[in-house]
C-alpha cells in the first residue's frame, strides 16, 4: 500500500502559543488546517477564523418541520378524519383553532424530537463521520494530545498547500517537531 501525504503537522508547548500561530495561519490564508488540543481554548475559534456553524440553521428547520408535522397530525384527525363531537355536535374550525392549545403537547414533543434528530445527524454528517481511521492517528507524536502537547495541521487538501511552504511556516512559527504525516503506515 503506497503513503500519501494527509498533512503537515507541528508540536506546541502551550495555549497560548497554538492561539498565536492559528493567527499567523489563518492570516497566510489557509483554510484546511485544524487545532488540536487537550482542552478547549477560549477564542480559538475565532483565532482560526471560523464562521458560525450551518446546524443551528438545520435544527431551527427540523423543530420547525416537527412542529408543523404535530400540528397537521392533530388538526388532520381531530378536524378530518375523527371529527370531535360536543354536546352531539361536531367542532366546526372557529371552535377547533380555539382548542388547538390542548394539543400543544404533540406539537411540542415533535419539535424537540424532530430538532434533536436534526442536531445528532446533523452534526454527524458536519463532523465527516462515520470515520472510524484518522490519519493522524498514524503520528506518534499525536498520542500527546490528550495530556499536554497541542497540535497544528494543515492539510494536502487545501488549496495553498506546499510541503515547503507549510513547513516553513509551521517552523516560522514556532513549531517544534514538524512532521509530513501520511495517510497508511
Amino acid at each position: 500500500m503506497s503513503k500519501r501525504l494527509h498533512a503537515i503537522g507541528a508540536e506546541f508547548e502551550s495555549a497560548a502559543e497554538i492561539y498565536h500561530a492559528a493567527e499567523k495561519v489563518r492570516d497566510a490564508g489557509y483554510t484546511a488546517w485544524d487545532c488540536h488540543s487537550p482542552f478547549p481554548i477560549h477564542g480559538l475559534d475565532k483565532a482560526m477564523g471560523m464562521r458560525k456553524s450551518w446546524l443551528s440553521a438545520f435544527v431551527f428547520v427540523c423543530g420547525l418541520t416537527g412542529f408543523l408535522t404535530g400540528l397537521g397530525l392533530v388538526t388532520v384527525t381531530s378536524f378530518g378524519i375523527y371529527p370531535i363531537i360536543v354536546n352531539g355536535k361536531p367542532i366546526d374550525w372557529s371552535h377547533g383553532i380555539r382548542a388547538l392549545q390542548f394539543f400543544f403537547p404533540v406539537m411540542y414533543e415533535l419539535t424537540i424530537l424532530f430538532s434533536a434528530f436534526g442536531a445528532t445527524f446533523g452534526m454527524i454528517l458536519r463532523n465527516g463521520l462515520p470515520r472510524f481511521h484518522h490519519p493522524l492517528f498514524n503520528w506518534s507524536r499525536f498520542a500527546k494530545v490528550t495530556d499536554d502537547k497541542f497540535f497544528l495541521v494543515i492539510e494536502t487538501r487545501d488549496p495553498l498547500f506546499s510541503d515547503a511552504k507549510a513547513k516553513a511556516l509551521l517552523a516560522e512559527i514556532g513549531g517544534k517537531h514538524v512532521t509530513e504525516v501520511f495517510d497508511h503506515d
